[in-house]
């Protein structure tokens, strides 16, 4: 339904500092709801090239995906959408009271390996926002389009694992990911397909790296964290 289903916008969604609505794809009469974010409707950055932010959404996901998070919803690349090019992602109906910093109380230890990804995908703006909790109690993760920049941009809400070493299951996982990311064939060839070269190859030395420390890092400074909080 995402990737060939018939859109229609019903409005846009609010508090987002770039252009996004909420839309319905339909296909042989289904349905769902989804985020699409056009590429015109991108606030020009200084730290970004311009209009890639729409590819940066799908990016995350199709690391979260291939790497057995699972964190990210369903995120395709629309080329015939109605506001032009532009990502659209699986809408997760959810309470936005529930945020992170209400979760983190709950559940912490549930976002260990989310706490992996963000550093992976060298996520610019993980604000407690960006983490929902859908009806039956499963995270998720959204709001990716500030990721995979060359330069550590790391800027995140959490940092309760600063310094902590990575468990077995997180190792697991990023070597697993580590060798998708080798082949060009398969996830390597994906990830460049929407990146740029030095960004795909960014993905991986982040990833080398952690499993090379072994530890969560430990931030050095308050611009480590992303503003507004939520």
């Amino acid at each position: 339904m995402l990737e060939h289903g018939s859109l229609e916008i019903l409005g846009r969604l609010p508090y987002s500092s770039n252009y996004t609505f909420l839309a319905t794809a339909c296909l042989e009469g289904s349905e769902v709801r989804a985020v699409y974010k056009p590429r015109r409707g991108e606030r020009p950055l200084w730290d970004f090239p311009e209009g890639t932010l729409a590819a940066r959404e799908v990016a995350a996901y199709t690391i979260s995906d291939a790497g057995g998070w699972g964190v990210v919803p369903p995120t395709v690349l629309r080329t015939d959408a109605p506001m032009g090019e532009g990502s659209l992602q699986e809408f997760i109906e959810h309470d936005p009271n529930r945020h992170y910093f209400v979760l983190a109380e709950e559940r912490l230890q549930d976002f260990l390996s989310l706490a992996a990804f963000d550093i992976v995908i060298n996520n610019a703006d993980r604000k407690g926002g960006h983490v929902i909790e859908d009806a039956t109690g499963k995270l998720w993760a959204v709001d990716h389009g500030l990721s995979f920049n060359t330069e550590d941009k790391l800027r995140t809400v959490i940092w309760e694992f600063s310094g902590d070493p990575l468990d077995g299951a997180v190792i697991a996982q990023l070597t697993a990911l580590k060798d998708m990311l080798l082949d060009s064939e398969g996830l390597g060839g994906d990830l460049g397909s929407l990146l740029s070269p030095p960004e795909a190859a960014a993905t991986l030395l982040r990833v080398e790296a952690l499993l090379a420390e072994g530890v969560f890092p430990v931030p050095e400074s308050e611009y480590r964290l992303p503003w507004p909080l939520v």
